[in-house]
């Protein structure tokens, strides 16, 4: 009897065996073979998708002046994490510095960037970008708290010449308050 029992426990085991923890290493192995990443390892590199590549004519050593003023500023666009992020690294006299990176995303077919500098500012952003122009708008909040919306726009003018502006808006985008604009020129054209 006790022998006729263990044979029935052995066959109820492999029976819950196969029914149950087989499929499961099954769904398992299923899902993450179609998981993002799995087709990330498939996916084109960034220095090959042509939406990654579209902000590539700012890249480089720029001279930053401002209509109307005589000081200058200076900025180095690069690329690093494989080419999927560009990063400007900017330096504004004064001890003031400023970072802003921007990234396409093959996820959601976005472009995402943020901005911090040494002063404690940080903005999210997400936009749109074409051939020779980006726009990104993005929350923040004002001296008071109050809801701001922020706009940045780099325009390219020629292959030596970009224009980069920052404006806010308190009004949820319909009025707009220039807060920067600059004009960069290639240092070495």
């Amino acid at each position: 009897m006790r022998q006729d029992i263990g044979v029935r426990s052995s066959r109820q085991f492999r029976s819950v065996l196969l029914m149950v923890v087989i499929p499961l290493v099954i769904g398992v192995w299923i899902s993450l073979a179609a998981s993002p990443f799995a087709v990330a390892a498939d996916a084109a590199p960034c220095s090959a998708n042509s939406e990654s590549r579209q902000l590539d004519f700012w890249l480089g050593d720029w001279v930053v002046k401002y209509p109307g003023r005589t000081a200058t500023a200076a900025s180095r666009v690069s690329l690093t994490l494989d080419k999927c992020l560009l990063t400007e690294n900017w330096e504004g006299g004064n001890g003031h510095r400023g970072e802003t990176m921007f990234a396409y995303s093959s996820d959601d077919k976005s472009w995402h960037g943020m901005f911090a500098d040494n002063e404690g500012r940080v903005h999210m952003f997400e936009g749109k970008v074409a051939p020779g122009t980006a726009e990104f708008t993005g929350p923040s909040r004002g001296p008071n708290g109050q809801a701001v919306l922020n706009r940045i726009k780099v325009v390219r003018i020629n292959s030596n010449k970009v224009e980069q502006s920052w404006e806010k808006s308190a009004d949820n985008g319909v009025t707009w308050t220039m807060e920067f604009q600059g004009e960069y020129s290639r240092k070495n054209p």
